[in-house]
């Protein structure tokens, strides 16, 4: 079973993980709504709009879009909701939008310059074994950074004995180039990650981006999900 990426990063927060915040709107009233209501919770001027199908690479389709505006929040609303979004997963039949997600602005400025990282939790039918599979080719199709780039994708083999030890998710957060407090909160959000996907019993957790902001915060932009 797939879900939408609300409902995947609600599980996350559920475990302690860290995400992007929003409001599921299914008219563009709704979204101004939920625009305003994020304002008072983050604190955010700009706000995500983000069309809500089973099938990844909706940005590319034109499924999501900046609005800086409450204005441009309903505008892109209306254009969004009920549009008949392509992507390369949904193949040119393309899926009904029947709602979308406001989601907070998470690349605002700050200190420390904004960096997109790849990481998923599966299941390695052969060995039988989980793995976190990572790279700091964030934002970009798996696929492509496996065919053009394969030395920028690490796997971490999980005992299932054991689950995740500490060591492990140091490893993932040194090798993803982190340092400092940005390297404490990927540690963590590391295992929070493999503690939710294990305790849920899910097929696989893929979230892409993971995204370390302007002031070193760790936080999942996007959570596809399967069980």
């Amino acid at each position: 079973m797939n879900i939408h990426e609300y409902q995947g990063k609600s599980i996350l927060k559920s475990f302690g993980v860290g995400i992007q915040e929003g409001i599921v709107a299914e008219t563009p009233e709704q979204a101004v709504d939920a625009a305003k209501e994020l304002n008072k919770t983050t604190g955010t001027s700009w706000w995500v709009v983000k069309a809500q199908i089973h099938a990844g690479g909706r940005g590319k389709g034109g499924g999501v879009k900046l609005a800086k505006s409450l204005d441009e929040v309903k505008e892109r609303a209306t254009a969004i909701i009920g549009m008949n979004l392509v992507t390369p997963q949904t193949g040119p039949e393309g899926k009904k939008v029947s709602k979308v997600l406001i989601a907070q602005d998470v690349y605002y400025p700050g200190a420390n310059p904004t960096k997109e990282f790849y990481v998923s939790v599966l299941l390695d039918r052969q060995k039988g074994r989980n793995i976190v599979m990572y790279s700091t080719e964030g934002g970009m199709d798996i696929e492509e950074v496996a065919a053009k780039t394969p030395h920028l994708i690490f796997k971490e083999e999980i005992d299932p004995k054991v689950g995740l030890q500490g060591f492990q998710a140091r490893k993932i957060a040194f090798n993803l180039g982190l340092s400092g407090e940005a390297f404490k909160q990927m540690t963590k959000f590391i295992a929070s990650l493999y503690k939710a996907y294990d305790t849920i019993d899910a097929s696989l957790f893929e979230i892409n981006p993971v995204l370390k902001t302007s002031d070193d915060k760790i936080i999942a932009v996007d959570a596809k999900s399967w069980f």
